[in-house]
């Protein structure tokens, strides 16, 4: 059954304490998506909303950025409450030396692949990662369609996982449901991020649940 990682991306900004409580007895995570417009065209949450929501939330702060040179926002993330921290492969030339700072900070470490990006960009560092995500969308925008084809890099991750004795999560972003997170689970993804389906929905609890059940 996957775990589930709402994204407060699509929850109510003016009402965000609200509608984390909305779905804090059943997700295991909740996702923050950090932009500064560097990265993709969008900006969002700075450090501060990270520790702010560390006061209100239980939940494991996984917190993925979206910015060029990362390195720059490491440490602070991680001073203010982030239990994961997620990096573009993309977004540095040293994927290696950002994920070694986050190790250091003593927070979990994520690599993060876009759809374009093959999955043997990110194989010399899977030895080191806590978790690997893969967009399933372009990222920077909600509401958008679930990429079939990412499907199967998440099996590929899978299979080095599998041959490897890793024991890192596969975690998928972007137009994910309770139809297309079944692909993905049976493919190996273990952590789905959801951000329209659960907070665009009158019982974002029950949207959750939905997904659990369809990933049993």
């Amino acid at each position: 059954m996957i775990k589930v990682a709402p994204s407060i991306l699509s929850a109510d900004y003016l009402n965000l304490e609200r509608d984390i409580a909305k779905v804090e007895a059943d997700a295991e995570l909740l996702h923050i998506d950090v932009m500064d417009g560097s990265f993709v065209p969008a900006i969002s949450y700075g450090p501060n909303w990270v520790s702010q929501i560390k006061k209100i939330s239980n939940l494991v702060l996984d917190v993925h950025l979206m910015v060029v040179n990362p390195e720059r926002f490491v440490d602070e993330f991680a001073d203010k409450g982030a239990d994961i921290i997620g990096v573009h492969v993309e977004a540095t030339p040293h994927i290696h030396r950002a994920l070694q700072m986050i190790k250091n900070k003593g927070v979990k470490a994520e690599v993060v692949i876009n759809p374009g990006t093959p999955v043997e960009a990110i194989k010399p560092v899977l030895y080191m990662v806590d978790q690997v995500l893969v967009m399933t969308v372009n990222p920077g925008f909600g509401g958008q369609k679930f990429l079939d084809e990412t499907v199967k890099k998440i099996k590929q991750l899978d299979d080095i996982k599998k041959a490897e004795g890793y024991d890192f999560d596969i975690e998928i972003d972007g137009g994910v449901n309770n139809e297309t997170v079944k692909a993905a689970a049976n493919a190996g993804a273990t952590v789905a991020v959801a951000g329209s389906y659960v907070f665009g929905a009158d019982n974002p609890a029950e949207r959750i649940q939905t997904m659990k059940e369809a990933t049993k």
